[in-house]
Protein backbone atom coordinates (compact mmCIF):
# COMPACT_ATOMS: atom_id res chain seq x y z
CA UNK A 1 0.00 0.00 0.00
CA UNK A 2 1.57 3.56 -1.02
CA UNK A 3 0.47 6.41 0.77
CA UNK A 4 1.70 9.78 1.09
CA UNK A 5 5.80 9.83 2.33
CA UNK A 6 4.68 12.06 4.99
CA UNK A 7 2.24 9.77 6.45
CA UNK A 8 3.81 6.74 6.28
CA UNK A 9 6.97 8.06 8.17
CA UNK A 10 4.19 9.35 10.96
CA UNK A 11 3.34 5.43 11.09
CA UNK A 12 6.17 4.49 11.53
CA UNK A 13 6.98 6.64 14.18
CA UNK A 14 4.20 5.39 16.13
CA UNK A 15 4.98 1.76 15.56
CA UNK A 16 6.63 -0.28 18.64
CA UNK A 17 7.98 -3.73 18.99
CA UNK A 18 6.50 -6.62 21.16
CA UNK A 19 9.46 -5.93 22.85
CA UNK A 20 8.06 -2.46 23.91
CA UNK A 21 4.94 -4.21 25.74
CA UNK A 22 6.00 -5.33 29.00
CA UNK A 23 3.02 -4.85 30.98
CA UNK A 24 1.22 -2.95 29.07
CA UNK A 25 -2.70 -3.19 27.75
CA UNK A 26 -2.97 -4.18 24.10
CA UNK A 27 -5.56 -3.98 21.65
CA UNK A 28 -5.76 -6.66 19.34
CA UNK A 29 -7.78 -6.25 15.57
CA UNK A 30 -8.46 -9.83 16.28
CA UNK A 31 -9.64 -9.95 12.43
CA UNK A 32 -6.97 -7.60 10.42
CA UNK A 33 -4.33 -9.54 12.82
CA UNK A 34 -5.35 -13.07 12.09
CA UNK A 35 -6.61 -12.79 9.07
CA UNK A 36 -2.54 -11.32 7.77
CA UNK A 37 -0.89 -14.06 9.93
CA UNK A 38 -3.46 -16.90 8.57
CA UNK A 39 -2.01 -15.30 4.87
CA UNK A 40 1.32 -15.58 5.80
CA UNK A 41 1.39 -19.11 6.99
CA UNK A 42 -0.74 -20.21 3.92
CA UNK A 43 1.71 -19.20 1.83
CA UNK A 44 -0.37 -16.58 0.89
CA UNK A 45 0.86 -13.11 -0.85
CA UNK A 46 1.68 -10.44 2.37
CA UNK A 47 3.01 -6.91 1.92
CA UNK A 48 5.58 -4.93 3.64
CA UNK A 49 3.87 -1.13 2.85
CA UNK A 50 6.03 1.52 2.81
CA UNK A 51 4.37 2.47 7.06
CA UNK A 52 6.32 0.07 7.80
CA UNK A 53 3.37 -2.77 8.34
CA UNK A 54 2.91 -6.29 6.88
CA UNK A 55 -0.82 -6.53 5.50
CA UNK A 56 -1.99 -9.28 2.98
CA UNK A 57 -4.49 -8.48 0.33
CA UNK A 58 -6.75 -11.45 0.32
CA UNK A 59 -9.79 -9.51 0.65
CA UNK A 60 -11.72 -11.91 2.60
CA UNK A 61 -13.09 -9.99 5.79
CA UNK A 62 -16.68 -10.70 5.42
CA UNK A 63 -16.22 -13.66 3.98
CA UNK A 64 -13.68 -14.67 7.08
CA UNK A 65 -13.84 -18.93 8.00
CA UNK A 66 -11.39 -20.67 10.16
CA UNK A 67 -9.20 -22.29 8.33
CA UNK A 68 -6.61 -25.17 8.75
CA UNK A 69 -3.89 -22.42 10.05
CA UNK A 70 -6.04 -20.44 11.92
CA UNK A 71 -4.69 -22.54 15.28
CA UNK A 72 -1.41 -22.17 14.03
CA UNK A 73 -1.98 -18.29 13.72
CA UNK A 74 -3.26 -18.17 17.28
CA UNK A 75 -0.24 -20.15 18.70
CA UNK A 76 1.83 -17.36 17.16
CA UNK A 77 -0.11 -14.22 18.37
CA UNK A 78 -0.48 -15.27 21.66
CA UNK A 79 3.11 -17.13 21.92
CA UNK A 80 4.49 -12.91 21.32
CA UNK A 81 1.76 -11.51 23.46
CA UNK A 82 3.25 -14.12 26.18
CA UNK A 83 6.79 -13.86 25.51
CA UNK A 84 7.25 -10.00 25.09
CA UNK A 85 5.06 -9.87 28.78
CA UNK A 86 2.10 -8.36 28.14
CA UNK A 87 -0.07 -7.16 31.29
CA UNK A 88 -3.52 -7.41 29.13
CA UNK A 89 -4.41 -8.61 25.71
CA UNK A 90 -7.93 -7.31 24.42
CA UNK A 91 -9.24 -9.29 21.31
CA UNK A 92 -12.17 -6.86 19.73
CA UNK A 93 -13.73 -9.40 16.79
CA UNK A 94 -16.56 -8.14 14.41
CA UNK A 95 -19.84 -9.06 15.55
CA UNK A 96 -21.21 -8.83 12.40
CA UNK A 97 -19.16 -11.40 11.09
CA UNK A 98 -21.23 -14.95 11.41
CA UNK A 99 -19.21 -17.66 14.19
CA UNK A 100 -17.47 -14.13 15.91
CA UNK A 101 -18.20 -15.58 19.27
CA UNK A 102 -17.15 -19.18 18.38
CA UNK A 103 -14.10 -17.54 17.56
CA UNK A 104 -13.91 -15.55 20.75
CA UNK A 105 -14.26 -18.56 22.95
CA UNK A 106 -11.34 -20.44 21.18
CA UNK A 107 -9.22 -17.26 21.96
CA UNK A 108 -10.14 -17.31 25.37
CA UNK A 109 -9.72 -20.90 25.82
CA UNK A 110 -6.26 -20.33 23.98
CA UNK A 111 -5.12 -17.30 26.35
CA UNK A 112 -6.27 -19.66 29.20
CA UNK A 113 -3.77 -22.77 28.06
CA UNK A 114 -0.80 -20.08 27.23
CA UNK A 115 -2.01 -18.14 30.44
CA UNK A 116 -2.24 -14.73 28.79
CA UNK A 117 -4.16 -12.34 30.65
CA UNK A 118 -7.12 -10.63 29.02
CA UNK A 119 -10.36 -11.07 26.57
CA UNK A 120 -11.77 -11.85 23.48
CA UNK A 121 -14.79 -10.23 23.12
CA UNK A 122 -17.15 -9.37 20.01
CA UNK A 123 -18.44 -5.93 19.69
CA UNK A 124 -20.21 -3.71 16.58
CA UNK A 125 -17.50 -0.85 15.93
CA UNK A 126 -14.44 -1.85 16.37
CA UNK A 127 -12.08 0.37 14.35
CA UNK A 128 -13.65 3.13 16.80
CA UNK A 129 -12.78 1.36 19.88
CA UNK A 130 -9.34 0.85 18.50
CA UNK A 131 -9.58 4.32 17.70
CA UNK A 132 -10.30 5.44 21.21
CA UNK A 133 -7.54 3.11 22.87
CA UNK A 134 -5.08 4.66 25.10
CA UNK A 135 -3.29 1.38 24.78
CA UNK A 136 -0.71 0.33 21.65
CA UNK A 137 -2.92 -1.36 19.35
CA UNK A 138 -1.83 -4.73 17.58
CA UNK A 139 -3.56 -4.17 13.61
CA UNK A 140 -1.97 -3.16 9.93
CA UNK A 141 -5.46 -1.26 9.65
CA UNK A 142 -4.10 2.60 8.41
CA UNK A 143 -6.68 4.59 9.50
CA UNK A 144 -6.44 3.02 13.47
CA UNK A 145 -2.74 3.27 13.02
CA UNK A 146 -3.24 6.87 12.53
CA UNK A 147 -5.78 7.23 15.32
CA UNK A 148 -3.40 5.61 17.63
CA UNK A 149 -0.74 7.06 19.79
CA UNK A 150 1.16 2.84 19.06
CA UNK A 151 0.99 0.60 17.09
CA UNK A 152 2.40 -3.04 17.20
CA UNK A 153 3.03 -5.26 13.87
CA UNK A 154 2.60 -8.48 15.16
CA UNK A 155 2.45 -10.35 11.63
CA UNK A 156 5.25 -8.55 10.95
CA UNK A 157 6.48 -10.21 13.86
CA UNK A 158 5.70 -13.68 13.19
CA UNK A 159 7.10 -13.01 9.86
CA UNK A 160 10.45 -12.08 11.24
CA UNK A 161 10.68 -15.39 13.73
CA UNK A 162 9.29 -17.71 10.79
CA UNK A 163 12.25 -16.27 8.22
CA UNK A 164 9.11 -15.31 5.70
CA UNK A 165 10.15 -12.59 3.38
CA UNK A 166 7.14 -10.86 2.35
CA UNK A 167 6.93 -8.50 -0.86
CA UNK A 168 8.07 -5.61 -0.38
CA UNK A 169 6.02 -2.33 -1.88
Amino acid sequence: MAVPSDLAAARKNKRVSSGELTGRIVAVDGYNVLITIESLLAGSPVYLCDDGFLRDTRGIFRRYRSSIVTNEALSEILSILKESGVGRAEFLLDQQISRSGELAAQIRERMAELEVLGSAKTVRDVDRRLKMATSPVATGDGPIIDASAEAVDIPGEVANRKGIKPIIL
